[in-house]
């Protein structure tokens, strides 16, 4: 298993398990948000461009319902 391989087990699970919390609080929406970076960032490390470009689609969708999620 590669460096690059564990970072995204890590990352995608990390975006997973805060995408599954995100009706427990605001927060967890925010942190999903920052899953999709992580999981964005090992797309391109892997050479998986599409997968990272998506995950960034998905990281600005988070952080917008994030904004719009009342305090």
């Amino acid at each position: 298993m590669t460096v690059v391989t564990l970072y995204g087990v890590c990352a995608l699970t990390f975006m997973m398990l805060m995408y599954a919390l995100e009706r427990r609080g605001r927060s967890f929406v925010l942190l999903f948000a920052i899953g999709c970076v992580l999981s964005s960032l090992y797309g391109f490390l892997s050479g998986a461009w599409p997968f990272g470009a998506v995950e960034l689609i998905w990281a600005t969708i988070a952080v917008r319902r994030y904004q719009q999620l009342p305090t």
